[in-house]
């Protein structure tokens, strides 16, 4: 008896224990996440530096009724409190502490290893009612959180229907926020800068027009959400490794300053069907009182799984020239004729069509940027508007639109091949898919081979305008699966994929680094479209580029795109000298010289940085940054020792001050620095630039002004 009374009051004892809040504790300490159970709900709070950042938050996930066990069956899924609501009447079952210290080593980054240190706390819920389990992992590094819903596999739980996951990030405050409207189909927005609480009447006028989006909320938001405390504390949400699963964006209840994930739906509405076991993607927030950490942080790329390639030598950074920028601004084209009213792939006869004389990738224009790239050390070409097909390619809701391997009659592909071999140079492939998913994959293996036939080692993908099968959206459930699938499958073929239109990067290059690059913002073209904002650049990597590098195609010399196209007035709002610095601020592994051959001819001497900026970094030092203000940037380049500088800036000029103590103690460097100057200036005179030399050491430091839209970009070699 008294044996039992004891066993009872342990019990009892341990009961009392998981019921109270759990602390976790960031390796230095900073961070503070508490875990408790309120009236059932799972809930969580943040602290850094003993401020609380993210306020008690709710966790949990809507399921959808009909695709419940049968008992349930006649249960009113709209109900939260029955069996399909993982959301409230959990009680902790069981909770582990861990750490875990590592270092690994990418196969490309911003730096040649990278530590991998948190603390973990894996908790176990049961609901009693269903008798079903969840577990909630979370993992606190240095510099932030990462926490996901793990199902096991389990009698109550097999396959399940998401209709919303409901976590939370309760703000503390209206923060300064740096967001893009959320829409399902598109990240390529510009920027807008607010408190939280102006989201709802700014929204519309931040919704402008693209070829394919969908909006669902006038305060709805998209990740990498950043935000900006009015006591100085930055915080980043996004979240990691999405496999399987829908893209998240946030939806602010802006009268209580709670954001709620709000995951993209297929054509039927769903969020996600899964499958146990299975887990949901990690949501992060990055926390620090200091910008430059939240530029420094891993963490996306530290929650994702290890490098899953066993042989990456066939995986290299790679700068480029290609046929693009002149369709772009509108001065070529990339259909062949206008013989045809539409085009029938196998039926469409092109020998017999009067080429209209504007198509851009013909045999000689693309042999004279392959001589360019030769003549001055680039890797590789892109040809886009290769392959037939261009002529009715978009907007007509077509399945069939391009079969990825047969070219116009004006583009010799073996000519070209061997052409590009004999100059040691590569080719990349284009295959713009109109965002018809399963013509895509029908063709994905022929098309694939066809580039290891011709010596085609990457290839840039397009997913431009609404989804096939219609009524789908390009970030969800089932969409995303296929962007992973076309990953995996180039990684069969030893291909390298830079995909445009795109999920947005959630670290996923770490598992396949063979992803070498996505789009998935507003991107350079957008300059010969209208323009983009002047701190556009001094925002994206602090929200785009927090998941992965992006292709964003820097590079532009001629802000007057009318020069290129009378009927083109578009204004680019950079200068030269911003241009370069995008190479260092704007990490990617793939980089372009985006402008026209014969506008590099015209500033050869800015033009050098281009040609000499490393693309393998050893280390990267954060130096200056404030969000869509000021980004400075140095980096050390594997093999070479030498340092590249970026700075940026926004709206307003301003003077950056920085310290070379980056550099190695006892040596002498020679510095050559290209400047805007105090005429330049983004609208009024965007080339004016300068470049001077100076000797620097570990001890110098630097004085440089930058002008509205401007920039400096700085190559560094030991003396």
């Amino acid at each position: 008896m008294k044996k039992k009374i004891l066993l009872s009051v342990c019990l009892l004892n341990l009961c009392m224990e998981l019921a109270v809040a759990q602390t976790l504790f960031s390796p230095n300490r900073e961070l503070k996440m508490d875990f408790s159970i309120e009236n059932g709900r799972p809930t969580y709070t943040l602290q850094y530096k003993g401020k609380t950042v993210i306020a008690p938050s709710h966790l949990g996930i809507e399921l959808k009724g009909e695709f419940q066990r049968r008992e349930f069956n006649e249960m009113d899924d709209k109900n939260e409190g029955s069996p399909y609501s993982l959301m409230t009447g959990f009680a902790v079952a069981d909770s582990a502490f861990s750490t875990f210290d590592e270092t690994w080593t990418p196969v490309w980054g911003e730096e040649s290893s990278i530590r991998n240190h948190y603390n973990e706390l894996a908790v176990t819920l049961r609901q009693k009612e269903t008798d079903r389990t969840m577990l909630l992992r979370f993992r606190l590094f240095d510099d932030g959180l990462g926490f996901r819903y793990e199902f096991p596999q389990q009698k109550n739980l097999n396959y399940f229907v998401i209709k919303e996951e409901c976590t939370q990030f309760a703000m503390t405050g209206d923060h300064t926020a740096y967001w893009i409207p959320g829409d399902y189909d598109t990240q390529e927005y510009d920027y807008t800068v607010s408190r939280l609480s102006e989201i709802r009447k700014l929204q519309a006028g931040a919704i402008t027009e693209n070829l394919s989006q969908t909006s669902f909320s006038p305060t709805g938001v998209q990740t990498a959400l950043m935000l900006k405390t009015d006591d100085g504390i930055y915080i980043n949400l996004h979240e990691a490794a999405l496999i399987n699963y829908a893209c998240m964006h946030l939806n602010l209840d802006d009268e209580h300053m709670i954001f709620t994930s709000w995951l993209t739906p297929d054509s039927q509405g769903d969020k996600g069907y899964m499958q146990t076991p299975c887990h949901s993607p990690w949501r992060t927030v990055i926390v620090s009182d200091d910008a430059r950490d939240i530029l420094a942080s891993r963490i996306t790329l530290n929650l994702n799984d290890p490098c899953k390639i066993e042989d990456t030598s066939w995986i290299k950074p790679c700068k480029y020239v290609g046929v693009w920028w002149e369709m772009i601004t509108g001065m070529g084209d990339w259909s062949y004729t206008w013989d045809f009213p539409s085009v029938q792939l196998g039926v469409t006869d092109y020998t017999k069509a009067k080429p209209h004389g504007r198509h851009s990738a013909n045999t000689a224009n693309v042999k004279r940027y392959i001589d360019f790239a030769a003549k001055h050390g680039f890797d590789a070409v892109l040809v886009e508007g290769w392959n037939i097909g261009w002529e009715d390619w978009f907007g007509n809701s077509k399945d069939y639109v391009f079969d990825f391997v047969t070219p116009y009659p004006d583009f010799d592909v073996d000519e070209i091949r061997d052409y590009a071999k004999s100059k040691g140079v590569k080719m990349i492939m284009h295959h713009e898919t109109s965002a018809s998913i399963r013509n895509y994959e029908r063709h994905l293996d022929k098309a694939y081979q066809f580039m290891v036939d011709n010596g085609y080692p990457a290839v840039k993908s397009g997913y431009v305008g609404n989804i096939i099968p219609r009524g789908e959206n390009h970030y969800s459930q089932w969409i995303v699966n296929h962007y992973q699938y076309a990953v995996e499958k180039a990684a069969e073929y030893k291909i390298m994929v830079n995909a445009h239109e795109a999920v947005r990067p959630t670290g996923i290059c770490r598992t396949y680094p063979n992803l070498i690059g996505n789009e998935s913002a507003r991107g350079t073209e957008y300059q010969a479209f209208g323009g983009s904002k002047p701190y556009h650049v001094a925002i994206l990597p602090f929200t785009r580029l927090i998941g992965g590098p992006m292709d964003y195609t820097p590079g532009i010399f001629e802000m007057d795109i009318s020069k290129y196209n009378p009927n083109n007035h578009s204004h680019a709002n950079t200068t030269i000298a911003n241009q370069l610095a995008l190479y260092v601020t704007m990490y990617s592994p793939l980089q372009m010289a985006a402008d026209l051959p014969e506008t590099y001819e015209r500033f050869a001497d800015a033009f050098q940085f281009i040609k000499d900026v490393a693309m393998e970094w050893e280390k990267s030092v954060y130096l200056e940054a404030e969000p869509a203000q000021y980004i400075t940037i140095a980096r050390k380049a594997k093999n070479t020792g030498e340092w590249f500088v970026g700075s940026v800036g926004g709206y307003d000029a301003r003077v950056s001050e920085i310290s070379f103590d980056f550099l190695d103690k006892g040596k002498k460097y020679e510095a050559t620095i290209y400047s805007d100057t105090k005429e330049t200036h983004y609208l009024t005179n965007p080339q004016k630039y300068e470049i001077r030399k100076l000797k620097v050491t570990s001890k110098s430091k630097l004085k440089q002004y930058v002008a509205p839209g401007g920039g400096y970009a700085i190559s560094i070699k030991e003396i």
